[in-house]
Parts: C-alpha cells; structure tokens; sequence
C-alpha cells in the first residue's frame, strides 16, 4: 500500500501507471508466485503464453516456470510453439524418450534458420532437460508430454538447400530463390523480391515451388521413420501432410505478386 501510494503521488504518466501498480502482482522466485495465474487459468483446455518479452532471459525463464506448473497441477501434455514441425519434431522425440540425440543441446540443433535463438537459448535448454525427466519418470501407461511445432519456418532453409541445387542447372530459378530468401528474411524491400521475378517464365516459377514443397515433404517424412512412437505414427503423418500442403500454398503466394504469403502462414499457426 505504501508503494502505491508514492506512485500515486509521484506518476506524471496518469491513470494507465497507476491501475497498472494497482493490478501487477511482484515475482519473487517464489514457488506461489503464479498461484493466481493457475487459479485464473482453472480448468481451460488451452493457455496461450504471450511472446512480448521475446529474446529476454527473464521471459524465457518466466514461461518455463509457468510451463512446468501447467504440466505438474493442471496436467497439461503438449507444448505447442511458432516453430517448424520437423525441428520441434526432433525435441519431442527427445523428451519422449528417443535416444538419437544425447542431450537437449544437441535435440535443439534442428532450430537452423532464423530466428533460432527463440529456441537455442540456456533456459530452453533446461526445459528441453526437464520434460525429458519429467516424461521418464511417468508411468508407463501415463500420455507422456509432447512438443510440437506449428509454423512453416522451414522456408528459409528450403530456399538456400534448393539454390545450392539449382546454381549450375538452372541459374535464373537460383537467383530468385536467394533474392526471396534475402526479401523475407533480410527485411529487403518488397520491390526487391518482385524486381527478382522479372524475366522468369511461370514453368520455372512453377518448378522452384514444387522443389521447394519436395524439399519440405523429405524433411517431414524423414520423421516417420526415426524414432516415432507407434501409438503416434498416424498422427505425425497427418501433420507432415499438412504441413507440406499448406507450403505449397504459402510458397505459391510468396513468389507471387498478391501480398498473402503471411496471412497464410497466420491461417496454419491457428489450424495447426
């Protein structure tokens, strides 16, 4: 009560400083910290943690801890994130108990293209440790928790595997690859994108998208054959074929003039 009040006399930024002194709740490291979160959360289906703290120690370490109490109190048992299928793919196949990658370190080293230190962080790396622990001591017979990828962002490391491939065959198809690549993931401005689809003819555009989706479909089927969990399968495979139908209509708009590509990718995120 004190505090509010010195803020209350001393706040020139108006009411928005004072309701939000009225309202914050202080973390301490305490294990009660989020008590009131929990409660506020009761018995929903789906909690969706908010990125506004996006590249901070403290966000990541945050939404770590409110991960591990919506797991451990509420029963939760799939963590979905913003990141591609088959990258998110090879963590969850750690934590449910495959043993191709010894540690959560090397279990993250899917996440390749940017941004990657969402995901390649020190507190990710200790969550990623955690679930497995935490999946390892369940009872045999208890749904073990999941990590899950929703996004396409498997884009830019398509784009640069297929322009390598294509600089001796097909130069021109390279060069717009690289000029997409480098428009999408490089902030460079959307005329530059459009300039680098002057000159090629729509068979060509056509063959750099259907490479790209065949260059999606072998990163996601390679799952299917390493390490998935019988009782699983058919629905990795369901995932993996949505995963490669909505690429093909992400990259279709991508190398188009209509300005849809991310509204796309927005659209898979929700149906994901």
């Amino acid at each position: 009560p004190a505090a509010l009040a010195r803020v209350e006399r001393a706040s020139p930024a108006g009411p928005e400083v004072v309701a939000l002194a009225r309202e914050a709740q202080p973390i301490t490291g305490d294990v009660h910290d989020y008590d009131a979160l929990l409660a506020r959360i009761g018995d929903a289906r789906i909690v969706l943690l908010g990125a506004a703290g996006h590249g901070t120690h403290e966000f990541y370490r945050e939404r770590a801890r409110i991960t591990k109490r919506l797991i451990c109190e509420r029963g939760f048992n799939a963590i979905a994130v913003d990141g591609d299928w088959p990258d998110a793919q090879r963590v969850n196949r750690y934590i449910r108990g495959a043993r191709a990658d010894r540690d959560a370190e090397q279990a993250l080293r899917g996440f390749r293209a940017f941004p990657a230190w969402v995901w390649r962080n020190l507190e990710m790396h200790e969550l990623v440790d955690w679930l497995r622990i935490h999946n390892d001591g369940l009872h045999p017979s208890a749904r073990k928790v999941g990590f899950h990828g929703l996004d396409l962002y498997g884009l830019a490391s398509s784009i640069d595997a297929l322009a390598a491939e294509l600089a001796t065959s097909a130069p021109e198809a390279a060069a717009l690859a690289r000029a997409r690549c480098e428009q999408l993931f490089a902030a460079a401005s959307p005329r530059h994108g459009h300039a680098a689809l002057a000159g090629v003819p729509a068979p060509e555009r056509r063959r750099v998208i259907e490479r790209l989706v065949e260059l999606r479909r072998h990163a996601a089927d390679q799952l299917t054959g390493d390490g998935v969990l019988a009782e699983d399968e058919q629905f990795y495979a369901e995932c993996n074929a949505a995963a490669v139908a909505d690429a093909a209509d992400h990259y279709e708009a991508l190398f188009g003039e209509a300005p849809t590509g991310w509204n796309l990718r927005a659209r898979r995120l929700a149906d994901a």
